[in-house]
Parts: C-alpha cells; sequence; structure tokens
C-alpha cells in the first residue's frame, strides 16, 4: 500500500469495534519521509475531534519537546516539506479511539497494528519514539513496565526503537520529565548516526 491506499484503509477499516464510536480514524501526521517516528498509545478525545495525532496540551508539550532537540512536526496527513531530518511523523498504535477512552483489546492492537507496520515501512525513519505502554506492546511486543525498557535500544523492522513516557503521563507527573529529556537525548544520537 502507498500513502493514499494506507489513508483509505484506515478511513474505511471496519476490522474492530472500534470504527462505531470514532469520530476520525488518525492515521498519522508529518513528513511523509521523516527521520523521527513518534508512536503514541492511542487518541485523546482531542485527537478524535480534529482528525490528528496528539492535539491539545499533550501536543503542545511533545512540540515542546521535539523542538528542544531541533525536530518539529509539520501539521496536515503528508508533509512535504525539502527537509527530513529535522521533522517527525507522528501517529498511534491504535488509530481510533476506543470508547471512554478506555483501554484497547488485544484483537484491536492486532488490528492496528498491520497499519503502523505498513507506516514505518513507508517513512522509513532512522528512530523511533515509543510513548507508552499500547505502543511498547505494539512495536517490541512486549509487556515489560515501561520503565525497565528505558534507556536502552531496542528494534522494530530493523529500525531502533527508544521508549519513553507519553505526553499525557508527564503532564500527570512532571517529575518523569527528566528521564523523558534522557530518552530524547539517546533518541537524538540514533537519528544523527
Amino acid at each position: 500500500m502507498d500513502w493514499d491506499a494506507l489513508q483509505a484503509a484506515v478511513h474505511g477499516c471496519q476490522s474492530c469495534a472500534l470504527c462505531a464510536a470514532r469520530q476520525n480514524p488518525i492515521v498519522g501526521s508529518g513528513h511523509a519521509a521523516a527521520h523521527w517516528m513518534v508512536v503514541g498509545d492511542l487518541p485523546s478525545e482531542e485527537d478524535d475531534q480534529l482528525g490528528q495525532p496528539f492535539a491539545g496540551q499533550e501536543g503542545a508539550l511533545l512540540d515542546n519537546m521535539l523542538k528542544a532537540v531541533g525536530v518539529q512536526r509539520q501539521v496536515g496527513a503528508l508533509a512535504d516539506a525539502s527537509s527530513a531530518s529535522g521533522s517527525a511523523h507522528l501517529t498511534h498504535a491504535v488509530k481510533c479511539r476506543p470508547p471512554g477512552g478506555r483501554n484497547p483489546e488485544a484483537a484491536e492492537l492486532t488490528v492496528c497494528a498491520a497499519y503502523l507496520s505498513r507506516q514505518v515501512a513507508l517513512v522509513q525513519p532512522r528512530v523511533i519514539l515509543a510513548m507508552g505502554r499500547f505502543a511498547i506492546q505494539t512495536l517490541l511486543g512486549s509487556t515489560e513496565p515501561l520503565g525497565k525498557l528505558r534507556g536502552r535500544l531496542h528494534a522494530f523492522q530493523g529500525v531502533p526503537v527508544v521508549v519513553t513516557y507519553p505526553p499525557a503521563n508527564l503532564l500527570r507527573t512532571p517529575a518523569d520529565k527528566a528521564k523523558a529529556w534522557a530518552d530524547l537525548v539517546l533518541a537524538l544520537q540514533v537519528a544523527k548516526g
């Protein structure tokens, strides 16, 4: 699938019950060949309303985090900025918001995993930043706690993966921001080669 086919597949997906409650399925946004791919858990209420990943306060925090390491996202389905090196492609492990923001079920994660896998193949990032438990489960197949997976490199489809806290967690627990900064620095080192 190319980008257009992937967009159509996600928007037309009825492979699980999440399609019934969603407002907007969210494929992702950012540069189509970004050096960074940021994968969050599931869309927030704001994401679902706007049809964009990482909206609202969570998005503002993520934008500031990325900006601190010289990376930015471009708003839009697939930005075509000339420089991929300072760009990020943002997405979620789950493409539709579960009703009431409940945790996704294993079958729902499995359906969306195929879409995420194709996104990684299309973007071909230099580093993936996995932000949260469900992003970790989808990318790494691990149920280990996030804290035990931080601080070291993992891989998905041959792409280095750095695990860190999701923005929503950092808003609730500001003390974890120093740990998230260390994770961003590690990701930056990987992205720069």
